[in-house]
Formats: C-alpha cells, structure tokens, sequence
C-alpha cells in the first residue's frame, strides 16, 4: 500500500508534474476513494490508479491536434467536419469519468458537454497513421486526434475499462500552457469543482 502521502507508481516512468498530482491526489483524498487517471500530456502518457493510489497500468496515449488547455465554447455540438486544427484541443482539468457507449463502441466518457473521452485507437483517416504514431518511441507525433485520447486497445481492454468498471471515476488531465496550480487546487488555489461525465452520449470518437 503507498503511504498517505504518495501514490504508487511501480517503478513506471514519470514525469515531475505527473509525480506530483498523483501524491496530491493520495495525499488530500481528492479522488474520494475512486479509480482515477493521470493524462500527462507533455509527454502523451496515460497512467492509471486505483483507489488507494497503486498504479494498475501506463501507456502511450494520442492527443489533440492543437496544444492548449481550453475546449473550445459548444464543441461538443458541432460535426467533426467543422472543427478547425487550431480547435483540436485536449482540455486540461479534473474530470469526473464514466464507462459508456458512442455508436460504434464502449469508451470512457471524460467530459459531456466538450464530447470529450478516453477510448481505443482508432483508424479514423488512414493518413494519419494512428496505430504507428502509438507505437512510436517519442510523444513528438502523438497530436493527432480531435481532441480525445486514443490509447492502445489492449490497456484499454486490459486496464481502464476493469478500472471503472460499475463506478465512475476520476481523471486528471495535465495543462501544457499553465502552472500545474492554475488548474488544480495542490497548495489550495484552483478551481476544486470537477466537470461530469454521462454514461451514454451519441456522438463519434474523435
């Protein structure tokens, strides 16, 4: 078991930033004894917790398009088609998660209303080489999607869906143009309220 103060990461590879929420999240109980993730998207890498902070699973991961920690207003709404490269972000925030369904598949839904959520790689454009920008050594190329995060299918199958399975969760997704405290309250600033997660949504993965 970690102590109360730090997460467990099993000797897996981590960033500062990503140590540092992790601890935090232990540490002041903000996950409120769920499953919860760790997106660090600096280095398009997904790590997954258990409640009590052991680490269950890590991952490359792809990301969107555009570097920013803001959604853009009513994406959530709109057709792919529509979305510019310069919209294609991965906001950045604590979510709260929950396994459900799209059309085609079972994901886990990250935030509604942006039409925002963690699912299998998928092929989408055979021109933008998902499967190979996954597998490759460095995070350089890994900024693809419209905004959701595309990890392998056997973690996803293996680690994230078992994870939340019959409960929701909590994910953690690292800015890349702001201070870590800008985003979440680790020395007491930050916004404390997580945006939601439904369990069913009829909208593509992106």
């Amino acid at each position: 078991m970690p102590d109360r103060a730090h997460a467990d990461f099993g000797g897996e590879v981590a960033s500062p930033g990503s140590q540092e929420i992790a601890n935090w999240v232990v540490a002041s109980r903000d996950n409120h004894a769920l499953p919860f993730i760790i997106v660090d998207k600096v280095n398009a890498k997904v790590f997954v917790f258990g409640a009590e902070g052991r680490i269950r699973g890590a991952a490359p991961a792809l990301l969107g398009m555009a570097h920013g920690d803001d959604s853009v207003p009513g994406i959530g709404q709109r057709k792919l088609a529509t979305i510019r490269p310069a919209e294609r972000t991965t906001p950045a925030g604590r979510f709260e998660a929950a396994l459900g369904n799209d059309f085609d598949q079972d994901i886990l839904w990250v935030d509604y209303d942006a039409a925002l959520s963690l699912h299998r790689v998928i092929v989408g454009n055979p021109k933008d080489r998902r499967h190979a920008r996954l597998a490759s050594p460095t995070p350089s190329d890994n900024r693809i999607s419209y905004g959701c995060i595309n990890v392998p299918a056997h973690f996803y199958d293996a680690i994230v869906a078992p994870a939340f399975k019959g409960t929701v969760g909590i994910v953690y997704i690292l800015p890349e143009t702001r201070p870590l405290e800008a985003v979440f309250a680790i020395r007491g600033t930050g916004p404390a309220a997580a945006n939601s997660a439904t369990r069913a949504m009829a909208t593509p993965v992106r």
